[in-house]
């Protein structure tokens, strides 16, 4: 599994847009972290959605703010998207990386290419 990680890692890295499709072990979060980042993985690649949007999705439209906090508590930020998310005016938000590697995820994702 690990092998898998690390192969699909440095393919992402290198600009491929890859799919992450790992087992994780989630079963210590809440139900509510394990939604939200759900919905965060649930983003396509190149494309970012407000904490509001997943609060909506969640069908808990004044949960924008928990939205946030449970993104910060993701153990495997690339994996799981977190950096796909951003605020309702556009800026980029947090992001335990800081908004610097939050943007170059995101370009990476941006200009990433598509396998064939």
């Amino acid at each position: 599994m690990l092998r898998k990680a690390e192969d699909l890692l440095r393919k992402y890295f290198s600009g491929e847009r890859v799919s992450f499709d790992l087992p994780l072990d989630l079963r210590y979060y809440t139900p509510f972290q394990q939604a939200v980042w759900q919905a965060a993985a649930a983003i396509p690649s190149g494309e970012t959605r407000s904490y509001g949007w997943i609060a909506k999705r969640l069908r808990n439209p004044k949960a924008a703010r928990a939205v946030g906090q449970a993104l910060g508590a993701n153990p495997v930020p690339i994996i799981i998207p977190c950096h796909r998310v951003i605020s309702s005016t556009g800026t980029l938000g947090g992001f335990s990386g800081g908004p610097g590697v939050k943007k170059k995820l995101l370009d990476l994702e941006t200009n990433a290419k598509v396998r064939h």
